[in-house]
């Protein structure tokens, strides 16, 4: 069994000279400190927020969670009109906060959006995760469309175990998609026919993770969507849905950790 590499172990010391007042200092900055960012999918930022929480505690890594814009009631500007110029906007989010050894983890739609960052080939991304992702076309493995389902069929197609979906304080069914704001950014087949040709050109890890008993887009999906993926490694997860952050957050995380980067 392989572990995780030392927190940033890949990233190299930087020597610079800082001026105080009068005095110049030579110094070595050993920022081990593994920077992580999570994409979360159509149920929005509270199916990620968990696990965020779970990575950070014990990888004690940097872990940033974005909310996607227009998702959550937050502002969306115009100039975002697809899954590509958002993926530019967190390439440049990454550069505005100077981030290097940069791990892009994403779910459903946030899968895509790992790949799509994947592709634009920033030298600040090293790796990247695609949990359940959407995105491709895959003959005989159609994507269930979502909006048109009630809260239970949504349930019994996201969970292996229904029951353990979460149900926020006050009670109703937990989170469920935002379909105007996915829609705002996927279109209504919430897929790219030019995606599954253009993840060839990644040049990074990825690892594709996907749960066994996903009913939005089986193993069969998953498993091409790492065939296209010139250096992929696919994971099934077994008793897991689509939701494995929310689901089985413990072996999700014990398979990230497993496999190492």
């Amino acid at each position: 069994m392989t572990t995780l590499p030392a927190a940033g172990s890949l990233r190299p010391t930087r020597t610079e000279t800082r001026t105080l007042g009068p005095v110049e200092v030579t110094l070595q900055d050993r920022d081990r400190t593994r920077p992580f960012l999570l994409l979360h999918g159509g149920g929005g930022v509270a199916t990620m927020a968990g696990f965020a929480d779970l990575l950070a505690e014990r990888t004690h890594s940097r872990v940033l969670l974005p909310t996607h814009p227009g998702f959550g009631g937050t502002p969306k500007d115009d100039s975002l009109t697809g899954v590509t110029e958002l993926a530019q906007a967190y390439v440049a989010l990454l550069d505005e906060l100077d981030l290097t050894d940069v791990t892009v983890i994403g779910n459903s739609f946030g899968g895509w959006l790992a790949a799509e960052i994947a592709l634009r080939k920033s030298p600040r991304v090293s790796g990247a995760v695609i949990i359940d992702g959407v995105g491709i076309e895959v003959d005989g493995h159609p994507l269930t469309d979502v909006s048109g389902l009630s809260p239970a069929e949504l349930r019994a197609h996201s969970y292996h175990d229904p029951s353990k979906a979460p149900v926020p304080p006050g009670g109703g069914t937990g989170p469920s998609p935002d379909v105007q704001a996915l829609i705002g950014y996927t279109g209504p087949a919430m897929a790219d026919p030019t995606l599954a040709g253009r993840l060839g050109a990644i040049d990074i890890p990825v690892h594709v993770l996907w749960g066994e008993s996903d009913g939005i887009v089986d193993p069969g999906y998953g498993k091409a969507y790492a065939a296209a993926i010139p250096l992929a490694t696919f994971t099934l997860l077994p008793r897991t849905g689509h939701l494995p952050q929310v689901e089985t957050p413990e072996e999700l995380l014990g398979a990230l950790l497993d496999l190492g980067n």
